[in-house]
């Protein structure tokens, strides 16, 4: 560079920085390194700060790519390069790049805010999905049909979990290609391709796709597979975060993200997970700074992979998407080097087919409307579009495994089996009772087991929480009520829908022990009877709840009127799914023809305990 462009140069920067009024006039020398920084980014790059109060640049005449002022990758990385390009390898101090970032960062504020987005972005009626790229290129996907640009007419943001997409190219037939690579059923192979166009969608909650079977399967590679699809990255499987923070960084960067090998998943993580789907927010604190905040927005593409759903909480289970994987003989077995080869070498064919069925699905989805709308009804939507496209049946498929995926939390719930197994014993009229009558009446394991509800607040938590599962497989809880008289405590109305009564499978009954039988005889009864007492006792009858609580048990005398019943040997206590077994007034009122005494009939005809009678002596 000659001695006359580099007094050109100069003399451009310092008419920026006196436009700017930050030219260090008047005292005989040229502006300072920061003041060339600030006039090199004003010239060079749009400022601006985004929704969530983090400040950018965007190049001029450049890709739309939104760059950080911090950080790898940045705009100040960018600027330091620039810098010593123009100034004969001439490094800015770490000075002079800060104070330039402070006053770029007053810059931005004034500018009106702009959103980044990341991978994926709705355009109108069509989709802009980021190839990620160093020169911006995006693929366009509309009604009629996908095309690649140069330059994406969205602006996007990039992160370093983000590695390049293929371009896609339309070689055979994409999704047979991606047939061979998953061991599913076709059943489970064509949701997991609904859901894989659905995930290009930006603007819709997406279930959590679960890929679920026993070792051996090919779960964690079918799920790094399936997500490399949507978003590559250098880290497709992650581990479960220790903390909402780990959580909302790792959420934030990447559009798709797969927790691998989940066998439990804390509270907190589970309900982070819920809200990752429908959309959220969290607050942290700016750095270098102690009262400013930003927020970390996001709604994601998530996937898992897990043995035992039953470990999962039960509204989580309500998000998923349930592929169920086969065990791969060893004969079909692939080596890793080989799948990684052929998945490479399908990629672009994969998503050439997808885009093709997304163009297709959007085409029709203005004309798609349904009759019924479960959980993740947007996303249904889509499923009844590619059915409509397909010939499929994805949406009966879906609402099948939402109810199945429930189904199998619910039998990690000891609670919830016990309120099942009390609702079914009811018949048709149900029950209603306080937090605390309930916790009395159902069946009480001898072992308290971990998640067992220690108090009437805790049972009524955990009622609540469970509702909407134990509505997806027909038992209805209604919260609605309080008790008329007295400390005006909620009910809880409990009753079966008609398809559940009619289709509950019987399940054997334990012998009981005279004491055993006594006590779930009169549970229910006892807690509307104690409560009715202490009304009594203050002038006043029997509370209008108690009457509720006890109806269906009317039969059944007084746990405190029953005669003592001697022990009848070891028989252990019923069940959760033995309770549901038979009806309730014959298992309270059955008496040994030996011993007089209650007992329960665990065989048709059934007279006599089975420590009475002949067989016993």
């Amino acid at each position: 560079m000659s001695k006359d462009d580099d007094d050109n140069i100069d003399e451009k920067a310092r008419e920026i920085l006196r436009r700017a009024g930050l030219a260090d006039e008047g005292k005989g020398r040229g502006p300072s390194q920061a003041s060339q920084l600030v006039a090199l980014a004003r010239e060079r790059y749009e400022l601006f700060m985004s929704e969530d109060g983090r400040p950018y640049g965007v190049k001029q005449d450049g890709p739309n790519i939104a760059l950080p002022l911090r950080g790898k990758a940045g705009l100040r990385s960018q600027l330091a390069r620039i810098y010593t390009d123009e100034n004969d390898g001439s490094v800015p101090s770490q000075s002079a790049l800060a104070d330039a970032m402070t006053v770029l960062e007053g810059v931005a504020a004034a500018a009106d805010p702009r959103v980044p987005h990341l991978r994926v972005a709705r355009h109108g009626d069509e989709i802009v999905v980021d190839l990620a790229t160093s020169d911006g290129r995006c693929v366009i996907i509309g009604p009629d049909g996908w095309r690649r640009e140069p330059r994406s007419p969205i602006l996007f943001r990039r992160s370093g979990a983000m590695k390049p997409l293929p371009e896609p190219l339309a070689d055979g037939d994409g999704l047979t290609k991606l047939r061979e690579l998953l061991n599913t059923s076709e059943e489970g192979f064509r949701l997991l391709v609904a859901w894989l166009v659905a995930s290009f969608i930006p603007d819709l909650p997406h279930p959590i796709l679960t890929f679920r079977g026993e070792q051996g399967t090919g779960k964690s590679k079918g799920a790094a597979m399936v997500i490399g699809i949507i978003d590559p990255s250098g880290a497709p499987k992650r581990t479960a975060p220790r903390d909402v923070k780990a959580w909302a960084t790792q959420a934030f960067n990447s559009w798709a993200l797969c927790l691998d090998n989940v066998s439990i998943i804390a509270d907190w993580l589970s309900d982070a997970l819920c809200r990752a789907v429908t959309g959220d927010g969290i607050v942290d604190r700016a750095l270098y700074t102690d009262d400013d905040v930003v927020v970390l927005e996001f709604r994601r593409v998530l996937a898992m992979t897990t043995i035992d759903a039953g470990a999962l909480a039960g509204d989580l289970a309500e998000r998923l998407l349930t592929i169920e994987l086969n065990l791969i003989p060893d004969h079909k077995r692939r080596e890793e080097a080989e799948l990684d080869a052929v998945y490479a070498e399908a990629h672009a064919s994969i998503l050439a087919s997808l885009f093709d069925l997304l163009a297709q699905v959007l085409k029709v989805l203005p004309e798609v409307h349904l009759t019924e709308r479960p959980r993740m009804a947007d996303f249904a939507r889509i499923l009844a579009a590619v059915d409509q496209v397909q010939g499929w049946d994805t949406l009966h498929s879906y609402k099948s495994s939402a109810r199945d995926a429930v189904a199998d939390v619910l039998d990690g719930e000891p609670f919830a089996q016990a309120v099942v197994a009390l609702v079914d014993t009811a018949g048709a009229d149900g029950v209603t009772l306080t937090a605390q009558e309930l916790l009395d009446a159902v069946q009480t394991p001898e072992r308290l087991p971990k998640k067992w509800p220690k108090d009437s607040t805790r049972a009524a938590g955990q009622l609540k929480r469970l509702a909407p599962a134990l509505r997806t497989i027909g038992v209805n809880v209604d919260d609605s009520q309080r008790q008329p008289r007295g400390n005006r405590s909620r009910l809880y109305r409990l009753t079966s829908s008609e398809s559940r009564r009619k289709t509950a499978p019987a399940a054997p009954t334990a012998p009981a022990t005279g004491s055993d039988q006594q006590e779930r005889a009169g549970a229910a009864v006892n807690a509307s009877t104690r409560s009715s007492e202490r009304s009594t006792r203050s002038g006043r009858s029997a509370g209008a709840a108690g009457a509720r609580a006890g109806a269906h048990l009317s039969a059944a005398p007084a746990a405190d009127t029953l005669p003592d019943v001697p022990e009848h040997g070891p028989a252990g206590a019923t069940g959760a799914a033995g309770a549901s077994s038979q009806p309730l007034s014959d298992s309270l009122t059955a008496l040994c023809d030996e011993c007089g005494f209650p007992m329960a009939r665990i065989e048709p005809g059934q007279t006599t305990h089975p420590t009475c009678g002949p067989a016993a002596a």
